[in-house]
Parts: C-alpha cells; structure tokens; sequence
C-alpha cells in the first residue's frame, strides 16, 4: 500500500514537472526567427531623436525603431514581445557576436570593414553627412563656404575632421560633448554649423523645441547605407529581413516612416534604396 502511494505521488510530480516545462519553453526566444509569442531582443540608440530615442516615459521613438518593429512583426514577433536593448556604436560588432541582439538597426552603415565581422541586411535608408545651420543662415551654400566658419561636431566624431581635411580646410573646428550642445551653440550663434548624417540633423531639428530654428543645408558630402546588422552567416534570417525591408517600402509603411520622424525639419530624404545596393 505504502509503494502505491509513493509512485502515485510520483507520478503527481512527474506530470506537474512536464506542464511546468511545456508552459516556460513559450517565454524562450526564438532563434529561428518564426515569433509565437516569443521575445526577441532588438539593438537601437536610444538617444538619437527622429532615429531612436527612448523617452523619459519609457517609450522608443525613431525611424530605426519603426523599422525594426515592422521586421520584427513581419517575422512573427508581436510588438509587446520586442525588447530594444540600447547598443552604442563601439559595441554593435560585440553585441551580435555574443548574441546579446537578434539584430541591429541603430544608424548603422554599411562599410567593408564591418562587413568583415556581421552581415547586413538592406540597405533601408541612403544618408549623407550634412550640416544644420540657423533657419535664418543663407551664407553657407556649398562645403567650401564653411571656411573660417565655426563647425560643430561631437567629440571622437570624424565627420568634422573629413570637412575640414577635404573640403574647408579653413573651417575651424568645435567639439562638443553632444549633439544637444551643438544645438544650444548654433542656436547662440557660438558656432555656425552643426555636421553629421543628415537623419540624424532631421531628427535634432524635428524636436518640438527645435521646430522652425534650423534647417538642413542639403550638401550630401558622404553617402551612409543604413543596414540591419546580424551575425554573419546567418542568410536564412538575412533573407527574412530584406523580404521584411522589400514589404515595408511597398506597402508605404516606409515612406509613412520617414514622414513622420523626419518630415518637420524638410528632411528631402532620398527613395528606398533598392536591397543589396550599396551606394559608395
């Protein structure tokens, strides 16, 4: 009598275990990609207005982050299942190859030299480094008419550097701790120009407390293919993504995206870019 009762409790044990296994494998993430309820860990800035930013409430914002929610849909992840993880640019290689990220979408450009560590789906977005100058500014027409102009860039930045090395060898160079100093020194007139992608300038000057003070200068210095990084290798989730990217533009939810981030600051954003094209 006293083994039947200890296998019937075993037994209890037993079946309480499996059902506890079966209901927590649904919490797991999904490395293939198929989503049902799964999460699924997604880098971004979080300090990029207009690109991706995450609010004092919690909330991300940015054309990245919209880009990445409509992959991450299309891959099967429902919105409340994305976890955006922050991943500043020094880190992005090291992220993906620890697998801390699914993938990336954090203004991240496409070059050889990281193509020799992560893939890259895409491109979503052609940029170009540009400058921000006053609404009022007409004085700064082409790259050589920031000689002897105060030219504002990030500190550890190159994009200032490479005006001044190649283009306005006379332009005398401010670095700031942040693009948000930049800003307050153009606004006070303590520099005159602000230089760095021009999605990220849009993004700065579509900020309701910026709207109307500057605008984009237009003079498309560089080209910048923003791409989705994934660990390398990985063509099956590569294919995914540019099925996801391909949808996104033709469906207008792209172009939606872009108008909504960007559109405050007359951004004159280029088409989608076609996948697979990179643009030198």
């Amino acid at each position: 009598m006293q083994l039947r009762k200890v296998t019937a409790a075993s037994a209890a044990v037993l079946a309480l275990a499996l059902t506890a296994t079966a209901c927590g494998s649904d919490d797991k993430d999904d490395s293939s990609g198929s989503g049902g309820g799964k999460k699924i860990t997604i880098g971004i800035k979080i300090d990029q207005p207009g690109i991706g930013l995450k609010t004092p409430e919690g909330k991300f914002t940015g054309f990245d982050v919209d880009v990445a929610t409509y992959v991450a849909k299309e891959l099967g992840y429902d919105a409340k299942n994305i976890e955006f993880k922050e991943t500043k640019s020094a880190d992005r290689e090291t992220s993906i190859d620890r697998g801390d990220v699914k993938f990336i979408a954090a203004s991240y450009s496409i070059t050889d030299e990281r193509l020799k560590k992560v893939d890259f789906a895409g491109p979503y977005l052609l940029a170009h480094q540009d400058i921000l100058v006053r609404a009022d500014d007409s004085s700064i027409k082409s790259a050589k008419d920031l000689n002897n102009k105060n030219l504002c860039s990030v500190t550890g930045s190159t994009s200032a550097q490479n005006i001044h090395d190649t283009l306005a060898p006379k332009a005398q160079l401010q670095e700031y701790g942040g693009y948000s100093e930049c800003l307050t020194g153009l606004e006070n007139k303590a520099v005159d120009a602000l230089t760095t992608d021009d999605s990220i300038l849009a993004g700065y000057a579509s900020q309701d407390a910026n709207k109307g003070k500057f605008k984009l200068a237009g003079l498309k210095m560089t080209n910048e293919n923003y791409g989705i990084g994934l660990k390398k290798g990985d063509a099956d989730l590569k294919k995914k993504i540019n099925d996801a990217l391909t949808k996104m533009v033709s469906d207008g939810s792209w172009e939606k995206a872009v108008k909504a981030n960007f559109g405050p600051a007359n951004y004159k954003n280029e088409p989608a870019p076609k996948i697979g094209n990179v643009v030198k």
